[in-house]
C-alpha cells in the first residue's frame, strides 16, 4: 500500500473514532472475565478509553489500491485503538506488514490506549484457539504479549 493508502486509512480510523454510538463492538463485563484468563496475569481490566470502532478491522475487510473498509455489522464502542491493535494483532505472521503498521498507526498503538487495546485484542484471539481457531498466531501473540506486559 503507497503513503496515501496509509493516510486514508488512519484518517479513517480517526473519523470512525468520534462518531457517537450506543451500539458495542467491546463490552466491559467480558474483558473482566476474559483478560485476566487469557493473559495469564493480574492486570487492570477497565478500559481507559471508550471510541467507536470498525469491530472487525482485518485485511480481508480492507480493499486496495483506493481504501474501502467493508463488513461494518460489528461496529461500536471499543477501547480506543482496537481496530489498530486487531489489524496489528492479524499481521503478526507477516512481520514486514506487522511492523509496517507499527509504523503508520504507532502514534495509536503506542499509546496508553492503544497498548492496553492491544491487550484487549490478545484476549480475544487467544480465547479463538481455545476453539481451535487462530492456532497459527498463538506464539506471534503471546510474544507480543510478553513484549506488551513490561509496559503494565
Amino acid at each position: 500500500m503507497d503513503d496515501a493508502w496509509w493516510d486514508s486509512l488512519a484518517d479513517a480510523l480517526g473519523a470512525i473514532a468520534i462518531v457517537p454510538s450506543s451500539r458495542v463492538a467491546v463490552r466491559q463485563e467480558y474483558l473482566d472475565r476474559a483478560m485476566p484468563q487469557f493473559l495469564g496475569f493480574p492486570v487492570d481490566t477497565t478500559v481507559p478509553v471508550w471510541t467507536t470502532a470498525h469491530g472487525d478491522l482485518h485485511w480481508a475487510n480492507l480493499t486496495g489500491p483506493t481504501l474501502s473498509v467493508l463488513d461494518w455489522e460489528g461496529w461500536g464502542t471499543a477501547p480506543a485503538g482496537y481496530d489498530a491493535a486487531l489489524l496489528h494483532a492479524y499481521s503478526l505472521l507477516v512481520p514486514t506488514t506487522a511492523a509496517e503498521i507499527r509504523l503508520r498507526l504507532g502514534h495509536i498503538l503506542d499509546s496508553p490506549s492503544g497498548c492496553f487495546a492491544e491487550l484487549v485484542v490478545i484476549t480475544e484471539l487467544l480465547q479463538t484457539t481455545t476453539r481451535g481457531e487462530n492456532l497459527d498466531l498463538e506464539a506471534p501473540l503471546r510474544s507480543r504479549l510478553r513484549h506488551l506486559i513490561d509496559r503494565f
